[in-house]
């Protein structure tokens, strides 16, 4: 890859770090609600704690954000380090029932990863000679490593004990934390290079705009958290295996792993942000029409491909517009504040498909999803038009 070999080595050391802190989260967080009703947590307290832990990794994002701003990344990265380990340890001591350690090891554990993966996002997009969409773009696919190769590592070690799990996340972010800690470089706050530079003045930005973004950045996680909730119900009802959306994820994540880059890096490389955004959530609305056939199989895997493109285009393209159109100084909260957009939406998007699915029959949450995913397309064409700049 191109990013890569333009990267710097203390950018790639930040790249390795999200892969190997991706794979041991995806190795433990699968398995964590059947860990907990195994030590007679009951289900409702499981799932109480399982959606605690998301939440805690998004709420504080702006917050996050702000820090990342004030003290530097290197700062807020060592806290990320710091909480993540004592959230695990929690998690390992904690016994039956919803217990202090248990509640606490969730909250510290999904505090600890909003700071963490901020600080090293703010300090990714920094690097000098790679663009902010190539790099974002490159950071999606280490994650997505994680993504695919986490539950299956998960999987072959969970049989000797999930504490085992537990202590190798707890290893892994003490030796990357000492190791990223001890490069200067690294974490260390930089200037914002040429290529992030703010938008110019044909592309002003004003509080309308900002609040469209959000706005968006609200419905594309309204929409994409509809594959934990709608998508399942759906899948299970069409092919009668409950393994049916498992295997969706699986080719939603080695797509990503194989395709994100050369999207963005070569096909779209000079498209408009606003562009990126109209198209992605077109491809949101393509990929839930595709449902509305009912063909089993053949329908939920043909909606996988228009699916795992929305969210290609959409993610990297909503932070790469909220730091273009940031100042030079506010990096970290511009992407706290997306990071925050995507919490709401996140949340009010899982409790809205439940009752879709409750409220409506047959092919009319489709047909809902597909008339929103279509509003959004249009709304992001009113963002300022602003061309990717090359330094």
């Amino acid at each position: 890859m191109t990013a890569w070999r333009e990267t710097s080595s203390d950018g790639r050391a930040l790249l390795v770090t999200v892969l190997l802190t991706g794979l041991t989260t995806f190795m433990f967080l699968p398995l964590l609600a059947i860990e907990l009703t195994g030590r007679g947590v009951a289900v409702g307290e499981a799932g109480f704690l399982v959606g605690l832990l998301a939440f805690s990794g998004q709420a504080f994002s702006l917050l996050t954000g702000f820090l990342v701003d004030r003290f530097g990344p290197r700062a807020v990265m060592a806290a990320g380090f710091a909480l993540r380990i004592a959230g695990y340890v929690l998690l390992g001591v904690g016994g039956g029932g919803l217990s202090a350690s248990l509640v606490g090891g969730v909250v510290t554990v999904g505090v600890g990863g909003s700071l963490l993966g901020l600080a090293i996002k703010t300090r990714l997009v920094a690097e000098d000679g790679v663009g902010p969409r190539a790099m974002l773009a490159l950071r999606s696919t280490f994650v997505n490593i994680g993504v695919v190769a986490g539950p299956a590592l998960g999987a072959v070690v969970y049989p000797l004990g999930f504490r085992y799990i537990l202590a190798a996340c707890v290893l892994s972010h003490l030796i990357l934390g000492v190791r990223l800690l001890a490069r200067p470089g690294a974490a260390a706050a930089r200037p914002r290079p040429a290529t992030l530079a703010p938008e110019p003045p044909d592309g002003r930005w004003g509080r309308a705009h900002w609040l469209t973004l959000l706005g968006l950045g609200v419905t594309y996680w309204a929409i994409y958290s509809q594959l934990n909730v709608v998508v399942p119900i759906a899948a299970l009802a069409m092919t009668g295996s409950t393994a049916a959306i498992a295997v969706v994820f699986t080719v939603n994540g080695v797509l990503v792993v194989l395709c994100q880059y050369a999207l963005l890096r070569h096909v779209f490389a000079r498209a408009a942000n606003r562009t990126l955004l109209a198209l992605g959530f077109l491809a949101f609305a393509c990929a839930y029409a595709v449902l509305l056939a009912h063909a089993g199989w053949f329908s939920l895997l043909v909606f996988a491909l228009p699916v795992t493109v929305a969210e290609m285009l959409i993610g990297p393209s909503l932070d790469e517009q909220a730091i273009r159109a940031s100042s030079v100084r506010r990096t970290g909260i511009a992407l706290g504040a997306m990071s925050a957009a995507g919490a709401v939406g996140s949340l009010a998007g899982a409790s809205l498909g439940g009752y879709l699915v409750q409220l409506l029959s047959g092919n009319d949450v489709w047909l809902v999803l597909i008339g929103v995913s279509v509003i959004a397309a249009v709304t992001s064409l009113l963002l300022p038009k602003a061309r990717v700049r090359h330094a």
